[in-house]
């Protein structure tokens, strides 16, 4: 009982840390279109995010449920162990596109990290495929191309209603207008990723006897996943704010304003469906939207290559990082230690490579004059892999 009690803590915890990479890989989402348009100074901009992410904790347990008791058959006997692998995948294929500053999902790490781990430790029939399908594959492709349609007409309403008036006294109302709806990204960021972690806590301790099939997660979870994403969102993920402000788009306060109100319109909506769709790519595929409805109506598209491929490879590699990590820590207390081990080493190998090129709130805002450029000529490689000059400023 005492190994288990101490595994089950050492689970939360990771799981928390999770929560805590959840938070400053996705603050771009909601504050990267305003700190690029100069609507939020950085600082305040990360603030009101990790705020708002506390609160929108408290205003749905669906998508937690969906974890919980969806993905996984909670009577395939799944361990802590294997929980545990599936948490260092994610964990690790975070901090690498952290890293190189790409907008990847940590949704889809998550999920792809369960379901490896889960297939290796409990049988492939320890997966419900039909809800992988129907509430992760299918609104990961449906919800950054709504968002996207959504965010090119809001975008041409907003310059439609602006017409003739002076572009400075438009741009600066629609600055105070992305005040709003980057907040209120913030707040459906809460309520769709801090559930995230939340069922996974509540999956563990079911699968320990702590609580019964089918329950929800206690309030001390949903209170420590919402500080735990809140305090990385306070860090900011400044590498992937960057690539997002700046890197898909140049980006106008009327583009920013309606972004941010399309993105968040989908969020909420998918919530309240149960959907665990990824933020990131619904408030990238916003970003595009905009940046092809302004008045250039161009993309960086070697960027937004980048970052598709990256999409597709989250959750299959998130799956065999983890699936690897499961057959390691299914053998005992010491695979369970030298998992631990490896996920200290290459979190603290990341952190130390990104000390080379820091970004941070002084300089998020700072780009190469390659990056400036709207050509095509980017080289499409593996999103790890890096770029040409420009890109890999970009996403430094």
């Amino acid at each position: 009982m005492e190994h288990i009690t101490f595994l089950v803590a050492v689970v939360i915890i990771t799981a928390l840390a999770f929560d805590f990479t959840n938070g400053f890989h996705d603050t771009a989402n909601a504050m990267a279109t305003s700190i690029a348009t100069g609507a939020l100074k950085p600082k305040v901009a990360v603030a009101i995010a990790a705020v708002l992410n506390f609160a929108g904790a408290f205003l749905s347990v669906k998508v937690a449920t969906t974890i919980s008791g969806g993905i996984v058959n909670e009577k395939a006997g799944l361990q802590p162990s294997i929980i545990f692998a599936a948490l260092v995948g994610a964990i690790l294929w975070n901090l690498l596109t952290w890293l190189k500053g790409l907008p990847s999902s940590s949704s889809h790490a998550l999920y792809g990290g369960l379901i490896g781990a889960t297939v290796v430790g409990a049988g492939i029939g320890g997966v419900n495929f039909s809800v992988v399908v129907s509430k992760i594959l299918i609104p990961a492709v449906a919800s950054p191309i709504i968002a996207g349609v959504a965010s090119w007409g809001a975008t041409k309403i907003a310059y439609l209603i602006a017409g003739s008036s002076p572009k400075k006294s438009t741009e600066k109302g629609f600055r105070r207008g992305q005040i709003f709806s980057s907040s209120l990204i913030s707040l459906a960021h809460g309520t769709n990723d801090a559930q995230k972690t939340m069922g996974i806590i509540t999956l563990t301790l079911i699968s320990v006897g702590q609580l019964h099939k089918g329950d929800g997660p206690p309030t001390w979870v949903i209170v420590s996943a919402g500080m735990a994403i809140a305090l990385g969102t306070y860090m900011g993920g400044w590498r992937i704010i960057r690539s997002m402000g700046s890197g898909l788009a140049d980006i106008r306060p009327p583009q920013g304003f309606a972004s941010e109100t399309a993105a968040a319109t989908v969020i909420l909506t998918s919530s309240h469906m149960g959907y665990g769709l990824s933020t990131t790519q619904v408030c990238s595929g916003g970003i595009m939207g905009a940046g092809l409805g302004g008045p250039s109506g161009k993309l960086r598209w070697g960027m937004v290559r980048r970052m598709v491929y990256t999409w597709g490879l989250t959750l299959p590699a998130a799956a065999v990082v983890s699936g690897l990590a499961a057959l390691v820590a299914d053998q005992g207390d010491w695979g369970v230690a030298v998992v631990g081990v490896a996920l200290v080493l290459g979190a603290g190998s990341m952190w130390l490579i990104s000390r080379r090129q820091p970004v941070h709130a002084d300089n998020v805002n700072d780009s190469d004059s390659d990056s400036d450029s709207d050509s095509d000529s980017t080289t499409v490689d593996l999103p790890v892999a890096g770029g040409t000059t420009g890109q890999t400023t970009i996403a430094a």
